[in-house]
């Protein structure tokens, strides 16, 4: 489950974005009005949370090209507590609406009914090609293969890549969601994880069918039929 989180303080960004990973969700990022519509055009999220302050624009902008574009769920953050802007806010087609400052727990119980509402619960696996995710389980499943335990740190890489199977991610989105932190001194932990996982997996972990390697950019996890590149 990908989760957009739009805010222009760094601060709450940051910790949303840490609470939500933390959580099990993958979470994708913006800052103003435009940015929030370039990545989710780019990143297509099951759900979007709105700061209605944001530069170049408001959340109410980006609720509304947002539902030209699609139904995902739609939850707007606000410092302002009028009943003009929440009443605004659901006209627009928003589906839930949280005043700051909250707790990630009041979040995160809100994120879980409003999935519920909307028929998109997270209790089933994760899944991409042949490969099927149990997150709460930390098992992975190929195909009919029986199922493969997984680490927690392991769960977590393969649960960002799956989401965005078919693209590149960057290194540095990898080491914040796995470790909640990017640095240098990390990626030699991540190529080892990579190198674990593909021995768990992959029919020939020295030509990886699945978890291919970007040179200078990140990995990318390729489940088509024949998995090459």
């Amino acid at each position: 489950m990908k989760i957009l989180v739009v805010d222009d303080d760094a601060d709450l960004l940051a910790l949303v974005a840490f609470a939500l990973t933390q959580a099990g969700y993958v979470v994708v990022k913006a800052a103003d009005a435009p940015q929030a519509l370039q990545v989710f055009d780019t990143e297509a999220p099951d759900l979007a949370i709105l700061d209605i302050n944001l530069p170049h624009g408001s959340g109410f902008d980006v609720c509304r090209a947002i539902r030209q574009r699609s139904r995902v769920p739609v939850m707007m953050l606000t410092v302002r507590g009028e009943e003009a802007d929440l009443v605004k806010a659901l006209e627009i087609g928003a589906d839930d609406y949280l005043t700051k400052p909250f707790s990630p727990r009041t979040l995160l119980a809100r994120i879980k009914a409003l999935l519920r509402r909307a028929g998109m619960e997270t209790g089933g696996p994760m899944t991409a090609g042949p490969l099927s995710l149990d997150l709460e389980g930390l098992a992975l499943r190929v195909g009919d293969a029986p199922p493969l335990r997984l680490t927690k740190l392991e769960a977590r890489l393969l649960q960002i890549l799956m989401a965005n199977a078919g693209h590149v991610v960057g290194t540095e989105r990898l080491l914040v969601h796995v470790w909640g932190r990017s640095g240098s001194g990390d990626r030699q932990l991540l190529k080892q994880l990579v190198h674990r996982l593909r021995h768990k997996f992959e029919p020939d972990p020295a030509q990886p069918r699945y978890l291919l390697t970007e040179s200078g950019a990140g990995y990318r996890l390729t489940v088509d039929a024949a998995g090459q590149r």
